[in-house]
């Protein structure tokens, strides 16, 4: 753990270093790569740093409890328990830190969920699962506003775009990456079957402008006319809806919700950086091999990771082995027992696998 916090200190020292460096500076592109790292390594480097320095000032009072003058001894031997305590609360600090990967503290995501196989079945599951996040946001006081959307005529959802603002979002909602499963009778269904069919979920951080330098020679916008509301049964007169092209990734942003092109484009432009964002960022834990992921899944939408079983009233998290039986409650927005249990499963691995601070 010590020989990983060194790492990651010095990396990001040098980061500092090479952002006020004139070469740097001018080259927007490197500069805004790394600038991106800089920040995501931020919390833990001046963290660490508070730890470094509570250690030396153990040492320090150690020596002095060993000093023949009887005075100094009994004011090194009061202050060391105070000294040991902070720094039991630093480390503990620097291993919830750790918990979810360098972007766990950000304060902003971009969330998608898209139905999966089933048809209409998939698109309710789908709209479930937004109003699940909706009402679990509302409960933890984070904004929730919807970037873009592709309702259904029974009020689901083929895909839909979310803005998540808020202390620690991204640090609790990264784990909902990948595939959900439901069983259940839908309410199309005449026989009574279980149907089983699912929809896919990804968690972006959301950078700073200053983490993605996005120009208009970067991406191309395409103008044309889309249907919106509940089945596309509404056509838009005007050309509002945007598709936005990175030129260097092949990325593709589609945005439509808003009957405003320059609201669309803008709400495209926020979808776009962050899939950019997330784009380099894995490219850069492949080619950077002590780039720790988060250790409960990769979040990769081809992993299933989750199965709400309606007829049971189930839920189980297959990453960790968990299996509540409150299935009704979670879906009304009560996620935090889920939550909860992902993040402690994640820490108890990492210290498992650091050890203790001794």
């Amino acid at each position: 753990m010590r020989e990983m916090l060194e790492k990651k200190l010095a990396r990001y020292e040098e980061l500092e270093a090479q952002m006020s460096d004139p070469s740097t500076m001018g080259n927007s592109n490197k500069m805004a790569a790394v600038a991106r790292e800089h920040g995501s390594l931020a919390k833990l480097a001046t963290a660490y740093k508070r730890f470094k320095k509570v250690l030396d000032e153990i040492s320090e009072v150690r020596l002095m409890a060993q000093s023949d003058d009887e005075e100094e001894c009994e004011l090194a031997e009061a202050e060391l328990p105070n000294l040991l305590e902070k720094r039991e609360r630093l480390w503990n600090e620097l291993l919830d830190l750790t918990v979810g990967g360098d972007d766990a503290n950000r304060s902003s995501c971009v969330l998608e969920i898209r139905a999966g196989t089933g048809g209409d079945e998939a698109a309710l599951f789908a709209g479930n699962l937004f109003e699940m996040y909706k009402r679990y946001c509302e409960t933890k006081g984070w904004k929730f506003s919807v970037l873009d959307a592709s309702p259904t005529e029974l009020g689901g959802f083929k895909e839909v775009t979310i803005s998540i603002d808020g202390e620690g979002c991204y640090r609790e909602l990264q784990y909902e990456s990948g595939g959900h499963r439901v069983k259940r009778v839908p309410d199309t269904e005449t026989k009574g079957r279980v149907h089983t069919t699912a929809a896919t979920v990804a968690v972006l951080p959301e950078p700073e402008d200053v983490e993605i330098d996005l120009k208009p020679d970067d991406y191309e916008v395409e103008r044309y006319a889309a249907s919106s509301g509940p089945g596309g049964q509404h056509v838009n007169k005007t050309a509002s809806a945007v598709r936005l092209t990175h030129k260097e990734t092949g990325l593709v942003v589609k945005c439509f919700e808003e009957r405003s092109q320059h609201k669309n484009l803008a709400k495209g432009l926020r979808i776009l950086k962050s899939k950019l964002f997330d784009y380099y960022q894995q490219k850069e834990h492949t080619e950077r091999a002590d780039q720790r992921k988060t250790l409960v899944g990769s979040g990769d939408r081809s992993q299933r990771i989750r199965t709400y079983n309606f007829p049971d009233n189930r839920l189980t998290d297959h990453r960790i082995n968990l299996t509540l039986y409150r299935l009704e409650q979670i879906m009304q927005g009560d996620l935090q027992p889920v939550t909860d249990a992902l993040i402690d499963y994640d820490r108890n691995q990492i210290r498992d696998m650091f050890g203790s601070l001794d």
